[in-house]
């Protein structure tokens, strides 16, 4: 998969938007026009767009309604052409997408990638590319968030890992758009996993300050999910002991090593 930098050096805003109790739909705003990402509710959207922007593009990574609940109002309402995935059931799609399939928006100058990513739905995808000639970015829905994973509502251990050492693989500098401000809640577990993770240590003091000042904390970055989230690191001798203490055995492969961290966070309060 080769990404391409936009060619002209026009700047691109990039906002997490706040929905609901706790999602994100993600914008991109670029030469007056926009892109969003799973739109689980169409008021903060309209919102931005009346300051004069046209709504391109509505980017849908999986069917739970927290991400597609204003998909339909926003296309009435703008004629934005909606994208997602192929396999699932979604209540608006122009164009049905799988992994090998691009994303091509003229009008906002970018392009993106689709990557195949199962796990917390059976058919949910990824959107890959680059803002600007030098930010990278991944728009994964629930399957990668700061510090965590999605749960396994369809999918299963084997396919989750798939999926998040696919991510795993793009750039380091990647940013990394999920759709949960989850990043506290999780930090506390994966410092059960790694409490001596000096890198995890940092991130739960920046993490503090950024929501007591009500700020977002993403979008987040591959190589600090690397460092610091135990779903990318079930291959570290630090998490494999943790999770083999934690399943009271010793666990004898990736997969249930993910599938015992899974499990711990599920239960973790």
């Amino acid at each position: 998969m080769k990404l391409i930098a936009p060619a002209d050096d026009a700047p691109a805003t990039l906002i997490p938007i706040p929905a609901l109790a706790d999602n994100y739909i993600w914008m991109v705003q670029k030469n007056g026009h926009a892109l969003i990402v799973d739109p689980g509710e169409p008021a903060p959207v309209e919102a931005l767009l009346s300051h004069g922007l046209t709504l391109e593009a509505i980017l849908i990574t999986h069917h739970h309604n927290d991400h597609t609940g204003g998909v339909r109002a926003l296309q009435q309402r703008t004629g934005a052409r909606v994208y997602g995935p192929r396999a699932e059931n979604l209540p608006a799609c122009d164009v049905p997408l799988s992994e090998g399939d691009q994303v091509d928006l003229p009008g906002i100058g970018l392009q993106f990638h689709v990557l195949d990513i199962p796990g917390h739905t059976a058919g949910h995808i990824a959107y890959v590319g680059f803002i600007d000639a030098e930010r990278p970015v991944i728009f994964c829905g629930d399957t990668l968030f700061a510090a965590g994973c999605g749960r396994l509502f369809e999918g299963t251990p084997a396919q989750m890992l798939e999926s998040l050492s696919k991510i795993g693989n793009l750039r380091p500098e990647t940013l990394v758009c999920c759709a949960h401000e989850y990043t506290a809640a999780n930090i506390r577990w994966a410092l059960q996993v790694e409490p001596d993770n000096v890198a995890l240590q940092a991130r739960a003091r920046d993490t503090a300050r950024l929501r007591a000042q009500n700020q977002p904390t993403l979008p987040s970055r591959l190589d600090l999910e690397l460092q610091t989230n135990p779903f990318m690191r079930t291959w570290q001798p630090e998490v494999r002991a943790a999770a083999d203490h934690r399943a009271a055995r010793r666990l004898d492969s990736p997969q249930a090593v993910f599938a015992c961290l899974r499990q711990w966070k599920n239960d973790f309060k």
